[in-house]
């Protein structure tokens, strides 16, 4: 369990509040990419919407090209409120449908479809130091999948725990230009429908990220572009590399 305790070690020194729309995991490839469009939206002092879609593609058979299958689309609506000047807490709803590829014993590709409708709820404190602000997450997911003509995948329910942390350094002083890094760590357990049991709440992966965020000064958005490498498994992890872009347009309302 080296690499877990290594894993923590980073959470603990690399402190989620919503910076940009980061990529969903999307299991074995060599690239990804990840694309999404956001709107925030204050709707009082207090409470806050962030509505968004994004699409994701990614490599096959090591030919690093991200953009060779369509992998994922995202639907997500979720809504947050402030309870003082630190803590925030957030509830949502998403959907989701992803392909995944394989190759039968006759060398055909085969695409299976699975639909997710997913539930979490997140809380969020926040510390401001000058020009850094530190962020810890913890966020509790409940999953649903299903197939293309929904009947039940053979892991039908997930419940999934994402402790992250994230630290912003604001590069001037009307906080316009932004490095952002983040590293979270999830675990889970899974139900077999087929056999009616569930899996041993575990650790399942981490995900590292480091972006770059712009907002124009006459313009009510944000543009983020950044970097995920996603580390997947215990005894033998693999990484994952993605590449990301997203825009977030801000209280257009």
């Amino acid at each position: 369990m080296k690499e877990l305790k290594y894993i923590v070690f980073l959470l603990v020194l690399s402190l989620n509040v919503n910076a940009q729309l980061s990529p969903p995991g999307l299991g074995k490839a060599d690239v990804v990419q990840w694309s999404a469009l956001g709107v925030r939206q204050d709707i009082n002092d207090k409470w806050q919407s962030m509505t968004y879609t994004g699409w994701g593609s990614k490599s096959v058979d090591g030919k690093y090209n991200p953009l060779s299958k369509n992998a994922i689309w995202v639907l997500n609506q979720e809504f947050y409120k402030k309870i003082n000047k630190n803590w925030k807490y957030s509830f949502a709803l998403s959907y989701r449908r992803q392909n995944e590829y394989d190759t039968n014993d006759f060398g055909e590709e085969i695409k299976e479809v699975t639909q997710e409708f997913r539930v979490y709820g997140r809380i969020n404190y926040e510390l401001k130091l000058d020009k850094w602000k530190i962020s810890p997450t913890l966020r509790q997911d409940i999953r649903r999948f299903y197939t293309k003509d929904f009947k039940n995948s053979e892991e039908d329910w997930q419940f999934r725990s994402r402790f992250k942390l994230q630290v912003t350094y604001n590069l001037d002083e009307d906080e316009r230009h932004k490095l952002i890094g983040g590293a979270e760590s999830l675990f889970a357990t899974a139900h077999d429908s087929k056999n009616d049991e569930w899996s041993d709440f575990k650790y399942k992966e981490s995900r590292f990220t480091f972006y770059y965020s712009y907002s124009p000064q006459n313009i009510p958005a944000q543009f983020n572009i950044g970097y995920m490498n996603n580390l997947i498994g215990d005894s033998h992890p693999y990484g994952v590399n993605y590449v990301a872009f997203d825009i977030i347009l801000t209280n257009l309302f």
